[in-house]
């Protein structure tokens, strides 16, 4: 596990081209092996979660041609393997559940290990996938492993979700593509990624009604074709870049937005006397920016972001307000309606000298622009949460270190890169 040196108390100006989006081409990987045909990528990031899956595709027989540096993947899985090994599966990545339904569709017949996990935000349970698939057709039987089968073909269905549950409602139409007949979820997920998903599934020759809303209407077809996409920049890593030039004062420029995803995201950043602004599809966070905390009407409630699906303010962006707020005037309610365990890093939070209090697991109080000095810190296995603290590090004079940062490159494939282009003192210990 390599640890992030920070020499912090610089601001951080200049131009980024983000990564493409984490979160889209995991499922759209997945996705690809739905056909037999050519399938080509671009803006493909080199992230640790995407060479996961390539070595899995490898070891069933696919044939993956990824250029790294031009960004680029073709992939072919016409000739798999008979069988597999599900121990071959990637481990320590939640996007493993996304190979149910196309390992299902490919052969019939699946035996799983029952539990795939990917970070610490708490239980993240089979249950809501499983049961999408038993609604489209599957026998799921569970007798100290998973197995899962098919007949034929998934078979149509309707089912009202619990709810919003992005990786679920991807399995859905995944599955739900190749049906025999029609299927309807209510309840669906909406986010940018999910959205991504189905246009790629489009593109391939599924026929989807309802993108980007809650109740998706799928009519099944025979077999997908190849495809050739683009993968989408990652408004996560454009909102982290741009949450950097907040947090240390400098102005700072991200090519590629994409501003009808960022309305709520730029007011949020707003409560927090930040002002985001689009120049086209360029994101621009201007420098000297005063963080202060903007009072409610209400003057009897605390300033609040609530976190919870799309079209709620993305709970993985959480952490880089919770940061923001550490060094504004004022005091800021935060909500995370989705993980019991969002808020586990607090107490290395604190290191640094800010003040939180925890009312719940979803819920906490920060009372920002108390004195902070460097530290030593070490997160979760959370993306955000790590980034989060490096937001912290980065802002205060001195030096920290963010260990066992490596969560990071789950999602942000050139981060040490791409800081150092704005400015940052930011080194990896390997």
């Amino acid at each position: 596990m390599a640890d992030l040196i920070v020499h912090g108390g610089k601001p951080l100006s200049g131009e980024i081209i983000p990564s493409g989006n984490k979160n889209a081409v995991l499922p759209i990987l997945c996705a690809s092996l739905l056909t037999s045909s050519r399938v080509e990528l671009s803006n493909v990031p080199a992230i640790t979660d995407i060479e996961k899956l390539i070595t899995f595709f490898r070891s069933i027989g696919s044939q993956i041609d990824w250029n790294r540096e031009q960004k680029t993947m073709r992939l072919d899985h016409s000739n798999l393997e008979s069988t597999f090994d599900s121990n071959a599966l990637p481990q320590g990545m939640r996007s493993s559940v996304l190979l149910f339904a196309p390992l299902l569709y490919r052969f019939k017949r699946i035996t799983l290990d029952s539990n795939p996990k990917g970070c610490a935000l708490g239980i993240r349970e089979l249950d809501p996938h499983l049961e999408i698939l038993g609604k489209l057709g599957a026998t799921v039987s569970h007798n100290g492993v998973l197995e899962l089968s098919i007949t034929d073909r998934f078979q149509g269905n309707e089912h009202w979700a619990d709810y919003m549950s992005v990786t679920t409602t991807e399995t859905f139409v995944m599955a739900a593509s190749l049906a025999k007949g029609e299927s309807k979820l209510t309840n669906a997920a909406s986010e940018p990624h999910v959205q991504d998903l189905c246009r790629f599934l489009v593109s391939m020759g599924a026929r989807i009604e309802g993108i980007g809303t809650s109740v998706l209407s799928v009519t099944g077809i025979d077999s997908l074709d190849g495809t050739s996409a683009a993968i989408s920049s990652d408004h996560h890593e454009i909102a982290t870049f741009l949450a950097l030039g907040a947090i240390t004062g400098g102005e700072v420029r991200v090519l590629n937005s994409i501003p009808k995803h960022f309305s709520l995201i730029e007011r949020s950043f707003a409560k927090l006397g930040v002002e985001i602004r689009h120049e086209g599809d360029i994101a621009v966070c201007p420098a000297n920016q005063t963080l202060r905390i903007q009072q409610p009407f209400t003057t009897n409630l605390l300033s609040k972001i609530e976190a919870a699906p799309w079209p709620y303010f993305p709970v993985d962006l959480l952490p880089l307000m919770i940061a923001l707020a550490t060094k504004a005037e004022g005091t800021m309610h935060f909500w995370n309606k989705v993980y019991e365990g969002g808020f586990s890093w607090m107490p290395e939070l604190t290191k640094f000298g800010a003040h939180v209090l925890m009312s719940d697991p979803h819920r906490i109080i920060v009372f920002g622009n108390r004195p902070l000095r460097p530290a030593s810190v070490e997160p979760p296995y959370i993306i955000r949460a790590a980034v989060a603290l490096y937001m912290m590090a980065a802002s205060i004079d001195g030096n920290s270190v963010v260990r066992k940062a490596d969560p990071i490159r789950r999602a942000h494939p050139y981060f040490a890169e791409n800081l150092r282009k704005l400015g940052a003192d930011i080194e990896w210990d390997e």
